[in-house]
C-alpha cells in the first residue's frame, strides 16, 4: 500500500508541474503581459506601435485659398467638409479673380490657387522667378452662360458672331437691332465680370479669339457675379455671362441663352458641358498647390481630400464631375 501511494503522489506531483511549466511558457509567448486585450488598447513599448504611419495625426494649421470666383463655390463646399473631419484645420477661401489669385500665388502668400483658366505664360514665369514651383489639378468642367432677363421675350439664341458684335472692343453696336434685324431697337446693356477674372480671359478668346471687350459706357464690370447677376435680372435689355453655378442658382430671374458655335444653338447643361457639345464655351475648371506647401501634412491631405471627394460635391453646387479615371489621375499628380 505504500508504495502504491507513493506512486499517486509522485503522479500527482508530475502533472502539477507540467502545468506550472506551461503556464509560464504562455506568458513567455504573451510578453510576461496576461492581458488579453488587443494590441491598440493596451500599452505597450513596443517600438512598432510608434510607426507614425499606423497612427491617426491630429491636423491643425491655416490653408489660405485665393482666386476665381467660378471655381470658389467648389472649394469652400470642399473646405467646408474638410473642416467636419479636421476641425483644427483653418481653409479661409479668398474671390480676387483668377489673376489676382496668381498674383499671390506666385508671390507665395497663399497654399492654393482657385483659377477658372490655365496659368498664363507670364505668370508662370513670375512663379519660376520666385522659386515657386506647383502642381496643376482639374477638378471639374464648368460652361460659360450667356444670360439674360427672364423678362426678355426676343432672344431665342445668339451665334459666337453676334456674341463678337456685342462685346468686342471697338464695337459700334448700340441698341439690339443692331445684332439683328428682328430685334427691338432698344440700347443693350451688358455686364461682365472684370479683366482679373479667368471667365473674363476665358470670354476673350474663346469669343472674341483674344481681341478684348469694349469698355465704354454701355458695359458694367465687377468681379462679383452675383453683382452681375443682379445687373442682368434688373434689366429686360440686358446681357452677362458667368459660370454656369451661378446661372443655375438664379434661374428663377435669369434665363440662359443657347449658343450657336457653328453647328446649330445649344443650351449649356451637364450633359452638354461634359461631352464638350457646348462649345466653344466648355472649360476645366483648376487649382493650383504649391508644391513646398504640399509638404505639409494638412495641405497634403486637403488636396487628397478635395480631389477624391469633388465629383460628389460638384453637382451640389451646379458644376459637372470629371470622369472617375480623371481624378485617379489627378490624385496621382499629389503623391
Amino acid at each position: 500500500m505504500l508504495k502504491k501511494k507513493s506512486f499517486k503522489g509522485i503522479l500527482m506531483l508530475s502533472m502539477i508541474a507540467v502545468l506550472v511549466f506551461a503556464a509560464a511558457c504562455g506568458n513567455n509567448a504573451n510578453g510576461g503581459n496576461t492581458n488579453t486585450g488587443t494590441a491598440t488598447n493596451a500599452p505597450t513599448n513596443n517600438a512598432a506601435t510608434n510607426d507614425p504611419a499606423e497612427e491617426e495625426v491630429k491636423l491643425s494649421g491655416e490653408i489660405k485659398v485665393d482666386g476665381s470666383s467660378t471655381v470658389f463655390p467648389l472649394t469652400e463646399a470642399a473646405a467646408e467638409e474638410f473642416n467636419k473631419e479636421h476641425p483644427d484645420v483653418r481653409v479661409p477661401v479668398g474671390v480676387s479673380g483668377t489673376g489676382g489669385g496668381f498674383k499671390q500665388f506666385c508671390a507665395g502668400e497663399i497654399a492654393i490657387a482657385d483659377a477658372s483658366r490655365p496659368i498664363k505664360d507670364e505668370e508662370a514665369t513670375a512663379c519660376k522667378d520666385a522659386g515657386v514651383e506647383y502642381t496643376e489639378l482639374t477638378v471639374a468642367f464648368d460652361g460659360l452662360s450667356v444670360v439674360v432677363s427672364k423678362d426678355n421675350d426676343f432672344i431665342d439664341h445668339l451665334t459666337v458672331e453676334e456674341l463678337n458684335k456685342i462685346f468686342v472692343t471697338g464695337s459700334t453696336v448700340a441698341t439690339w437691332k443692331d445684332v439683328r434685324d428682328t430685334f427691338p431697337a432698344e440700347p443693350i446693356v451688358m455686364f461682365s465680370p472684370g479683366a482679373d477674372s479667368g471667365t473674363y480671359d476665358y470670354f476673350n478668346e474663346a469669343i472674341l479669339d483674344k481681341a478684348g471687350i469694349r469698355n465704354d459706357k454701355a458695359i458694367s464690370f465687377s468681379e462679383d457675379d452675383n453683382a452681375l447677376v443682379q445687373g442682368v435680372s434688373g434689366s429686360k435689355f440686358g446681357i452677362g455671362y458667368f459660370g454656369f453655378a451661378y446661372y443655375e442658382e438664379n434661374q428663377d430671374k435669369l434665363k440662359v441663352v443657347p449658343v450657336d458655335g457653328g453647328t446649330g444653338a445649344i443650351t449649356p447643361s451637364n450633359e452638354t458641358i461634359k461631352d464638350g457639345t457646348y462649345a466653344p464655351l466648355s472649360r476645366p475648371l483648376l487649382i493650383y498647390v504649391n508644391n513646398k506647401e504640399l509638404e505639409r501634412p494638412e495641405v497634403k491631405e486637403f488636396a487628397k481630400y478635395y480631389i477624391n471627394n469633388i465629383g460628389a460635391l460638384a453637382g451640389e453646387v451646379g458644376y459637372v464631375a470629371l470622369p472617375d479615371e480623371q481624378y485617379a489621375a489627378e490624385a496621382a499628380k499629389i503623391q
